[in-house]
């Protein structure tokens, strides 16, 4: 895993803020009703946008970074990103070998009608026993992940997703997490088993904080 310094922090708030308009917009092109000629209209404004934005790209998203606080981020992560449209994004916060967030699934995340679409909860689980094991100081890489549904998950509501680690034994770690409503309900549970590469530190892994505010 390369690690970079942080770039210029007023490019990565501008980064943020494009990422999150681009969040809306997919909202916006999942719910809309406009007519053709509106569609023709807005599709030339993209193309014309997506060209402007290809004039300088890198090989790969936004890398892990140190940022001028000294803590690791990755601003370009498909679940905490703030710099990727595709994440949430979303705010991990941990305590000892747990981990927490609040969230809420958007109409872009639908798979069933009215419900989130099953992969989308898996890939969030599989995000937060990661960090629970890496929390623990087992951070290490998925070697598999087993789902329970329980209920459908809502888009559009407030939801809590929890998990924390729950044993090890040499080079694995075992997770186990839960997707819920605010009262508790159970929707989603998971539980991961994870394997630290040889070479890897086994001391805790440093969590990215919030990351930059998006509108």
């Amino acid at each position: 895993m390369t690690i970079e310094a942080a770039t210029v922090e007023p490019r990565l708030q501008a980064l943020c803020e494009l990422s999150a308009q681009v969040r809306d917009l997919m909202d916006a092109t999942a719910l809309t009703d406009v007519q053709e000629p509106e569609l023709a209209a807005v599709t030339a404004m993209l193309a014309e946008a997506t060209a402007r934005l290809r004039a300088a790209t890198r090989d790969t998203p936004q890398p892990f970074e140190i940022g001028p606080d000294g803590s690791l981020r990755h601003l370009g992560n498909a679940v905490t990103g703030g710099a990727n449209p595709h994440a949430l994004p979303l705010v991990v916060e941990h305590d000892g070998a747990a981990v927490h967030a609040r969230l809420s699934f958007r109409p872009m995340h639908e798979g069933p009608p009215g419900s989130v679409h099953g992969g989308i909860s898996a890939m969030i689980l599989d995000h937060l026993l990661g960090q629970a094991a890496a929390a623990a100081g087992a951070a290490g890489m998925t070697a598999s992940l087993t789902v329970r549904y329980l209920k459908p998950v809502p888009y559009g509501a407030p939801l809590l997703a929890r998990a924390e680690h729950v044993r090890a034994e040499g080079r694995k770690s075992w997770s186990e997490g839960r997707i819920t409503t605010p009262d508790g309900t159970p929707l989603v549970e998971a539980t991961g088993l994870f394997i630290t590469p040889t070479g890897w530190t086994t001391r805790p892994a440093p969590l990215p904080p919030p990351d930059l505010p998006t509108p």
